[in-house]
This record gives structure tokens, C-alpha cells and sequence, in this order.
């Protein structure tokens, strides 16, 4: 049980760290109205990364069988994917970003829930993500129960909501201070990170180990 929620909490961060839109948008929300409007925008994203998480999850327990026979290459494949992860976030640059993102504009918590969701939702990207992270690591394995499921969903939600709590709490501390340059240096040791995750994963599916 603890493997399940450690795990859930490391791809919960995983899957929320890289510095995208919507990391722009919760910084600047941050920034210009607040750290409670910078939470609840990081709680929209965390809400649809964990619907997401929900559809993979448990669209994934269908294609047990074939799971089951093809663990190696599944684990290959699910590692391949991280690694190209890995290298688009350690590629981008998150500051040529900001003026993809609409500047916040006057609203309510409300607004700034759904205009997070929306714009996190209408990425289903997150989705290959997802299932590379849960084939790297098992996740929603057959042998685990459903309470498992449930305790390792609740897990990468913890993860990801507890990044967005720690990224407000960051700017909000530093806002005058704030520089942009460290959302480029995080991209660079998360892809990092994510590309040595990937490779580690295909190393040990070669060598018939598992996680």
C-alpha cells in the first residue's frame, strides 16, 4: 500500500512540475491577484489531470491480459514515451510562453477553476503521458485491488495539488523578487529526470526486472 501511494504522489508531481500554459497562467494569477486564486487555478488543473488519470487508469485494467504478456515491451514503450517527455520539457523554454498566455483578468474563484480545467482538459497529451508513467512504474496492476486503485488515484492527486500549493507558496513569498529564469532551470532538471527515469526503465525491462 505504501509503494501504491508513494508512487501516485511521484507521478502526480510528474505529471504537474513541467512548466507549461497553465503553469504560466497559475504564476501570473499568483502574482497579479493572489496566492488563493493561484490555488484554486492549480485545483482546476489537478482536477482534470485526475480525470485523466481516472480514463488511463482504468482503461488499462480492459487490456489486462495483454499487459500480462507483453510486460517487457510494455515497459519499454511506456519508458520511450517519458523520454520523449522528458526531452520536450528539457527543450522548452517556458518564458517564450508567457505571451501565449492571456494575462488574468478581473474574476472569481470560480472563473479561475474553469478557465484552469478548460485549458488543462484540452490537452489530451497528458494522456500518453500517463500511460508511459503508469507502465513504467505498474501502476493498476492486476494483483492490486480496487481500494488500491482508489488510494493510488487519491495519491497523484495529493501529488499534484501538493506541487501547485508549493509553487503559489514560492511566488507568492518571492513575487517582487520573481524571476523566470528558475521556471527554465526546473524544465531543465525535470526533463532531466524524466529522460534518466525513462532510460533506468528500459535498462531494467531489458534485464527482466521490475518496479
Amino acid at each position: 500500500m505504501f509503494h501504491t501511494i508513494l508512487t501516485g504522489i511521484i507521478i502526480g508531481l510528474f505529471i504537474s512540475v513541467p512548466v507549461g500554459p497553465i503553469g504560466i497562467l497559475c504564476i501570473q494569477r499568483t502574482v497579479n491577484r493572489g496566492r488563493a486564486h493561484g490555488i484554486i487555478t492549480g485545483l482546476g488543473a489537478t482536477t482534470s489531470d485526475l480525470i485523466y488519470a481516472v480514463l488511463v487508469g482504468f482503461s488499462m485494467s480492459f487490456v489486462i491480459n495483454f499487459i500480462e504478456t507483453h510486460q517487457m515491451t510494455i515497459q519499454i514503450v511506456g519508458s520511450l514515451i517519458i523520454f520523449g517527455f522528458g526531452l520536450h520539457i528539457f527543450r522548452t523554454n517556458p518564458v517564450r510562453q508567457l505571451s501565449s498566455v492571456r494575462k488574468p483578468s478581473k474574476g472569481s474563484y470560480a472563473n479561475d477553476f474553469f478557465s484552469a480545467f478548460g485549458l488543462c482538459f484540452s490537452n489530451p497529451l497528458i494522456i500518453f503521458l500517463l500511460i508511459g508513467l503508469f507502465a513504467r512504474f505498474q501502476f493498476f496492476t492486476p494483483t492490486q485491488t480496487l481500494f488500491e486503485h482508489i488510494v493510488g488515484l487519491i495519491a497523484i492527486l495529493v501529488g499534484a495539488f501538493a506541487w501547485w500549493l508549493l509553487l503559489t507558496l514560492i511566488v507568492g513569498k518571492l513575487r517582487n523578487q520573481f524571476n523566470v529564469r528558475g521556471l527554465w532551470i526546473l524544465n531543465k532538471i525535470t526533463g532531466a529526470i524524466l529522460m534518466l527515469l525513462s532510460i533506468g526503465g528500459i535498462v531494467m525491462a531489458l534485464l527482466g526486472i521490475s518496479l
